[in-house]
């Protein structure tokens, strides 16, 4: 998939202004920090751009007019507008187009022409999902969404109906719409992703948790990975945590109550942070992120990212075995199509493949900490946050 799926903090980008970060006071460490001592600018994700045409195609559906630029509310708490590409009404449709602005980071899907129709329904019809030209359709088990949903993901689907209800609150609309995602040349960058791979045909995944592209330079990411361990231990902080995006880390804050400068953002970078806090010891370091990423730290892999490594399911399989599974989970196992549906397999099983992936990650974060004062636990979650596996402390 696209490059988007980090989350993030706010900053402005060329078309859409965000205007919920004035005023509030220059955070020393955390995610935030790190992403302003980048230098990088963010952008925004599919999922973002969907909801803003979205939003803008009801709001000409039921009033006549376009309003450009759209504002939106993400979820997060940002605010920010986007310039319309595209306008069109007709009778019973509207169609908005936005060009996608990825920021700094090298997202394949950078100047990417998203476009929504809206067209009325029945009432009590509710809101129904539809892939236009380019958007990809689920053809295989394992993914957030059922076989056949169009591949627009959970959260761009609770933005997209929460401002549908927004808007039909205020302009006297039923709620009731198709909405029909489409994406410019959607299929032809789709082949630069792992979408074909992961059983996503016809064109691109609709992104995003936060609706914030965070940019990932190698050398600039690693250098604030770098900051925010100088910062938490300048703070006397004693247990930090490595996170791989926004989602894990609220999850280690509700389990650890740790203040914003003891979060490290440390993306797919895995690595980085690890060889850095060998060097620069803390008593504590929590690894949090989801289960298909801290499988390929558990295979042994450094770099997480999808362009970089991938989740070796020969080697989840082998796991499996360890914690019980017989041969046709095992080989089960091995076919999955996607790391979550290997997850899932198992627990149906009774077979903790997640404590076991948190194990093993655990034990090569150990190694590449070569005897350093620092005790480690890793908990691996799901797209939603949910713990699905966690080691002990060692």
């Amino acid at each position: 998939m696209s490059g988007e799926a980090h989350g993030g903090g706010a900053k402005d980008a060329p078309e859409a202004r965000s205007g919920g970060a004035k005023g509030a006071p220059e955070a020393r460490g955390g995610r935030t920090a790190q992403l302003k001592h980048t230098g990088l600018r963010p952008g925004w994700t599919t999922g973002a751009c969907a909801t803003a045409a979205t939003t803008a195609a009801y709001t000409a559906l039921l009033t006549g007019s376009f309003p450009d630029p759209v504002a939106i509310t993400l979820p997060k708490g940002q605010t920010p507008s986007f310039a319309l590409a595209v306008e069109e009404l007709a009778d019973g449709t509207a169609t908005a187009g936005i060009v996608k602005d990825a920021g700094d980071d090298p997202d394949v899907t950078h100047g990417a022409l998203v476009r929504v129709t809206v067209r009325r329904l029945p009432a009590g019809a509710g809101v129904v999902f539809r892939a236009g030209p380019g958007v990809g359709t689920v053809t295989r088990p394992g993914l957030p969404l059922p076989v056949g949903e169009p591949a627009v993901n959970p959260v761009p689907r609770r933005m997209m109906r929460e401002h549908v209800a927004e808007v039909a609150a205020r302009h006297g609309g039923t709620g009731d719409v198709e909405i029909t995602v489409s994406v410019d040349h959607g299929e032809e960058i789709a082949r630069s992703t792992w979408n074909p791979r992961l059983g996503i045909l016809g064109g691109l995944s609709i992104l995003g948790t936060t609706g914030i592209v965070v940019p990932y330079s190698c050398s600039a990411w690693i250098d604030s990975i770098r900051r925010g361990v100088d910062v938490a231990r300048a703070a006397g902080r004693t247990h930090v945590a490595g996170c791989t995006g926004s989602t894990s880390e609220r999850t280690v804050v509700a389990e650890y109550g740790l203040p914003e400068d003891a979060l490290l953002d440390m993306g797919d970078f895995a690595g980085a942070v690890l060889k850095y806090v060998r060097r620069h010891p803390v008593e504590r370091l929590t690894i949090c992120g989801g289960f298909a990423k801290l499988s390929k730290l558990a295979a042994g892999q450094l770099d997480l990212h999808s362009g970089r490594s991938q989740v070796d399911k020969g080697f989840l399989a082998e796991l499996a075995r360890r914690g019980g599974a017989d041969d046709a989970l095992a080989a089960g196992v091995a076919a999955a199509n996607t790391g979550l549906a290997a997850l899932q397999s198992c627990l149906a099983s009774g077979v903790p493949l997640g404590d076991l992936v948190a194990t093993a990650a655990r034990d090569e974060a150990l190694g590449v900490l070569r005897g350093a004062p620092v005790a480690v636990d890793v908990i691996c979650i799901d797209r939603a946050g949910t713990v699905v596996g966690r080691s002990t402390v060692a």
